[in-house]
């Protein structure tokens, strides 16, 4: 079996194969790319591994997918740790290839589902509204504690381009979403959960294209609500949440805060868990995590909410 590791920078791509130890340069560009896809079609490689690096790995990423390559794009922390494990502590372009064929070849990560152009273009306006919201909030705060009254309408004025930049995006959303039947048949199922709303169903879909394909324990632990173990020896240490996708984590967190009041079921649970003891925190990520299971068995089995509390094996 032949493993890869692409790492992706601005101007460059620096491939690494296991076991043959081959390492080779390209251009990040159309010309380096289409040499590259070539040269991996006739590796035939079990498994190809890249970075998430903001966007500058998406053009590689799609052509490979169109090669019909395996390809898995990994959270850049969780290779990094793996470095350190294996004593590999310089850093530079051809070695951080050679630790991603490594950590392909160790790890063997899940290859992710493919975005299509629709999915990648839902992901881009999320990822805008996502911008506008953060610069409206800041503009927001600094309206309030600003004294200069000409300097106040200033502020003002972009907070009303904000806020229409922010409708538009909004329509961008549901325009795509209706030009997608399937992502509108998902959406229908999601929304029909007291307490989601249009941002967090658009999210799940955007940047989480596993839901409804996966188990609830693997779910749980890819979006970060999952409880990880902090035993060591006779030791038992608290259990704490860490790592995941932060952003869809962000999301799940108001939608749920909205769900303990608005959602029957999810509010039981929530009040049941503070009656017996817990901390107000910690029964609400308890609570994203039932809501985020009950979803992903909802698109499993394509079925709606219902009223009633969902079943163990459900959630």
């Amino acid at each position: 079996m032949t493993f890869v590791g692409i790492d992706v920078s601005k101007a460059q791509l620096d491939m690494s194969v296991r076991p043959a130890g081959e390492l080779t340069r390209h251009a990040n560009d159309e010309m380096g790319i289409a040499e590259l896809v070539a040269k991996l079609v006739g590796l035939s490689p079990t498994l190809i591994v890249l970075e998430a690096t903001g966007g500058y790995e998406a053009p590689v990423v799609a052509a490979l997918a169109l090669a019909g390559l395996a390809i898995a794009v990994v959270n850049p922390r969780q290779v990094r740790d793996f470095a350190k494990a294996t004593g590999i502590l310089a850093k530079t372009d051809a070695m951080d290839a050679a630790v991603l064929a490594r950590f392909a070849e160790v790890v063997r990560p899940e290859p992710r589902p493919i975005d299509d152009e629709q999915t990648t273009e839902l992901a881009a306006l999320i990822h805008r509204r996502r911008q506008l919201i953060d610069m409206l909030t800041a503009e927001t705060n600094r309206m309030r504690a600003c004294r200069k009254e000409r300097l106040r309408k200033s502020i003002y004025e972009h907070v009303a381009w904000l806020r229409r930049q922010i409708r538009e995006v909004d329509g961008d959303l549901d325009t795509t979403l209706r030009s997608m039947p399937l992502w509108r048949e998902k959406e229908d199922l999601l929304r029909s959960v007291p307490g989601v709303g249009p941002v967090l169903s658009r999210t799940l879909l955007a940047e989480l294209p596993e839901l409804g394909s996966i188990d609830r324990a693997k779910i749980a632990a890819l979006v970060g609500v999952a409880p990880l173990n902090r035993d060591s020896g006779t030791m038992r240490g608290k259990r704490t949440i860490w790592g995941g996708r932060a952003s869809v984590r962000a999301v799940l967190y108001m939608a749920t805060l909205a769900a303990t009041r608005r959602n029957p079921v999810i509010r039981a649970i929530y009040e049941r868990l503070v009656a017996s003891g817990k901390a107000k925190k910690v029964a609400l990520v308890a609570c994203m995590r039932k809501l985020l299971i009950a979803l992903n068995a909802m698109l499993r089995d394509s079925r709606p909410w219902l009223p009633s509390a969902p079943k163990q094996d459900s959630c």
